[in-house]
């Protein structure tokens, strides 16, 4: 079989702040500032005769904020913003959608099964709250030092989201989207988020992949307290493989890193990079072993609380695979603990 064509980075210079560069005609790159590790997120704008659609939209941040400023003033005052489209619900890409609608006038367009759960982490409802993700991380062997970390951290999602649309546009797989006399087609994926939307053009051969297929790091896939036992890194997995059915010279805008070609090596890359962790784990679960206790095999490096969130999710998700995939099995030892062992 011939091997997969390379990856290649046909941009490498960056936007500069406020700066929307065009990359195809249409099509534009934004990049926006962010006070993470991961230090930046790509936003998009697609050009319509008479308008704008926006592809996500930040971080809910003063400095984002005066980044959109920029940019409405120079590409929007002649040709409005007529769709906000946000791929998940994640801060960092629904953060601004309500401040940038209620500004431009634009709708939300966004699956339902994000905007529910952005309500609910929102609102802090059960088992989408503090309480709920802590608890389920002690009954994967969390200490206390750390469910202190991450109670003392608290609830942010509701500061990092300049509050929500109380109606939205709803996305589903399949869509249409008619955008600058070109069709965009929702594509759902799981995992990373409840329903992830990204976008194809055919005719443009461009996927807004969102988080779902990134360039250089794996996108975080976590088990979550309101569904323990799901299995989001075998949907995560299975999205992926279906981006292989695009063509393999598609020009993939990812939200993190630069535009890429190589859709092919990718996805294998990442189905390669999940496998040497379950591996890894397999190696070490000869004696049952908690979610935590196997951090250290996942994560080599120091964590603060925010990473340590992170870390539990994707040390429980990988258990839960392989659990699902008949290769390890869970007790639940007289404290309480779950562990997992090969079989």
């Amino acid at each position: 079989m011939k091997p997969p064509d390379p990856i290649v980075y046909p941009y490498e210079e960056l936007p500069a702040a406020g700066e929307a560069r065009e990359l195809l005609p249409g099509v534009r790159w934004l990049r926006m500032a962010l006070p993470f590790e991961l230090n930046h997120i790509n936003l998009w704008l697609l050009e319509e005769a008479d308008g704008w659609t926006v592809v996500d939209t930040g971080l809910n941040l003063d400095e984002l904020k005066a980044g959109w400023e920029t940019v409405l003033a120079a590409h929007c005052r002649a040709k409005p913003v007529k769709r906000i489209v946000v791929t998940h619900c994640h801060p960092d890409h629904l953060g601004l959608a309500h401040w940038l609608g209620e500004k431009t006038g634009a709708g939300i367009w966004i699956t339902q099964g994000e905007m529910l759960n952005a309500y609910a982490w929102f609102h802090q409802l059960p088992n989408y709250d503090v309480d709920g993700m802590v608890g389920f991380f002690r009954r994967h062997g969390l200490d206390e030092a750390r469910a202190a970390m991450l109670f003392d951290r608290g609830p942010t999602y509701r500061s990092r989201v300049d509050g929500l649309p109380v109606e939205y546009r709803r996305l589903m797989e399949g869509d249409l989207l008619r955008i600058g006399g070109n069709d965009w087609r929702v594509i759902v994926g799981y995992g990373h988020s409840p329903e992830h939307a990204s976008l194809h053009c055919a005719e443009l051969g461009v996927l807004i992949s969102g988080d779902m297929l990134l360039p250089r790091i794996s996108t975080n896939v976590s088990a979550m307290s309101s569904n323990p036992d799901g299995d989001p890194l075998g949907w995560f997995l299975d999205s992926v493989e279906r981006f292989t059915e695009l063509p393999g010279d598609t020009l993939v805008l990812p939200s993190h890193g630069k535009p890429f070609r190589g859709i092919h090596a990718r996805a294998a890359q990442l189905a390669a990079h999940h496998e040497e962790r379950f591996a890894a784990l397999l190696a070490v679960l000869d004696a049952p072993k908690s979610a935590c206790e196997l951090i250290p095999t996942l994560f080599s490096r120091a964590l603060d609380a925010h990473q340590t969130m992170f870390a539990m999710g994707e040390s429980i998700a990988h258990l839960n695979y392989l659990e699902h995939a008949g290769r390890v099995r869970r007790s639940r030892g007289a404290d309480g603990v779950i562990r997992f062992v090969a079989v």
